[in-house]
């Protein structure tokens, strides 16, 4: 139940999110539409050869999930399963499901800008990025801890991931004419990114039950926003993915990560930038 309720609460979270951003996006137009002589703030700005900044803003990381073939067939033994204890004679463990499920986050990072062309910029944005997922296993059992040979059990085991991402994103800005105080761009690029969580669990060697993933990755992002020319600096509110392209899953011989064919990372990030 407690699931359900996470995930309708994220969806509640997604819909105030894109909300914020439309609402942004209205705020911008509307004094445009009004205003008949519109007073230039930055005029010259974006003929800097370049300019830098920080960005704030909050991350919803996720999975997606590719688990083996033929998964639920597949018998599990005690050493394979470090949380559960079954019958070795007549008991047996499966794995019938895995699905991912997401969480907020927060990330900070510092903007370096070059000016490559009339519309067109190189951005670079290291950035520091919180966050968390869940991956849950859809569990059937005979015999566990101890219980009769008859009794089957199906319950979901939730394992949170918690990750903490050193990024270094390399991307192109395509901006759009400029009306008034505001236009809009498109972004992507690469994202070369490093979990310092992940190498954490890599080293806990002797504890069970952690799903341990690979330490660096390199991801696509594709994304737009808005620019906001005030008076003495130019915001900017984003929204972009980023798709993870490594397998990430390090299979260390539990049903946790044997279970797993691919594994590849997803995050939604909203941002403000301040240059």
């Amino acid at each position: 139940m407690k699931r359900y309720k996470d995930q309708e609460n994220l969806s509640a979270l997604k819909k105030r999110i894109l909300f914020a951003f439309l609402f942004a996006l209205l705020m911008v137009i509307a004094p445009g539409v009004r205003a008949q002589n519109v007073i230039l703030n930055l005029q010259g700005y974006n003929k800097q050869p370049y300019h830098f900044g920080f960005i704030l803003g909050m991350n919803i990381m996720n999975f997606a999930v590719k688990p083996v073939e033929n998964l639920a067939q597949i018998n599990w033994t005690n050493k394979q399963s470090p949380d559960f204890n079954v019958d070795t004679t007549s008991g047996y463990i499966h794995v019938n499901s895995i699905t991912a499920s997401a969480a907020p986050g927060f990330s900070v990072g510092i903007l370096g800008n070059l000016r490559l062309m009339k519309h067109l910029d190189l951005r670079f944005i290291p950035t520091l990025s919180f966050g968390s997922r869940m991956l849950n296993y859809g569990i059937e059992a005979r015999g566990l801890n101890g219980t009769s040979a008859d009794s089957i059990s199906k319950f979901i085991v939730p394992k949170k991931v918690n990750s903490t991402y050193i990024s270094f994103p390399l991307l192109i800005k395509y901006r759009s004419w400029r009306k008034g105080n505001y236009g809009a761009y498109f972004i992507g690029g690469i994202n070369y990114s490093i979990d310092l969580a992940a190498a954490k669990k890599i080293k806990q060697d002797s504890q069970t039950g952690v799903i341990k993933l690979k330490t660096h990755d390199i991801g696509a992002e594709i994304g737009a926003g808005f620019d906001f020319y005030n008076a003495y600096f130019k915001l900017g509110v984003e929204a972009k993915m980023i798709f993870g392209l490594k397998n990430l899953v390090i299979n260390d011989n539990t049903f946790y990560s044997g279970s797993i064919n691919q594994l590849h990372s997803k995050v939604f990030m909203l941002s403000f930038t301040f240059e």
